[in-house]
């Protein structure tokens, strides 16, 4: 039943409604078709993107959370971790597969944090670390979450050594999921075709009128 429930909550299509709502428009229909974030951040902008990616990681980590309303999970740490995964990665397919939006959504890689925030915060604060790291050199948000998601297996297997199999075994596959689901992107990045977050926009005029001087 939680796990249904943990479904329901990933399928909330935050994108979708906020472009619908605000901007009149099927988020789906515009860039690269994708009800995701980082799509979110292409059509909708920086603020609206923002957004959408703090709803999207508030699913993943709600559904994790569900599991403390089952009584046998709260002090049984090892089977709790593993309820969890389950919970967060149902949430995930709700994201990618919302039975509200017609089973169209994005790659839930926000509603993936959010699970990992919910299991282990100091992963998740690391990762968020690379993220907004490649973010600020790049403003790829494809590629940030590329570098993110491959720094997780990282600190869970070497830095934090994390004992828990089901664990180190969910952080490998979330990281091969994450670049497979991104091939598209990293089609484009390398060709030069992806486009950037309309942030930093300061600093790039700067550095533009420095070059222009020399």
């Amino acid at each position: 039943m939680l796990i249904l429930v943990a479904y329901l909550i990933g399928s909330i299509p935050t994108s979708v409604w906020v472009s619908k709502a605000f901007f009149g428009i099927d988020i789906r229909e515009y860039g690269s078709g994708n009800a995701g974030a980082t799509n979110s951040f292409r059509v909708l902008g920086s603020r609206w993107g923002t957004f959408v990616m703090l709803v999207d990681m508030l699913k993943g980590l709600a559904a994790v959370k569900l599991c403390y309303l089952i009584p046998f999970y709260v002090d049984n740490e090892m089977a709790r971790t593993g309820f969890q995964i389950g919970l967060g990665l149902a949430a995930v397919l709700g994201h990618i597969f919302p039975i509200w939006a017609d089973f169209r959504g994005g790659k839930g890689v926000a509603t993936l944090f959010g699970l990992v925030l919910g299991i282990s915060p100091w992963t998740a604060i690391c990762c968020v670390g690379i993220f907004l790291l490649v973010l600020y050199l790049t403003r790829f948000v494809s590629l940030s979450s590329i570098m993110a998601s491959l720094a997780f297996p990282v600190f869970i297997l070497v830095i934090f050594n994390v004992d828990n199999v089901a664990y180190r075994v969910f952080a490998v596959i979330v990281a091969l999921m994450v670049v497979l689901t991104h091939q598209k992107n990293i089609g484009r990045i390398l060709k030069g075709s992806e486009s950037k977050v309309p942030i930093l926009k300061y600093r790039d005029r700067r550095n533009r009128r420095g070059r222009n001087l020399r």
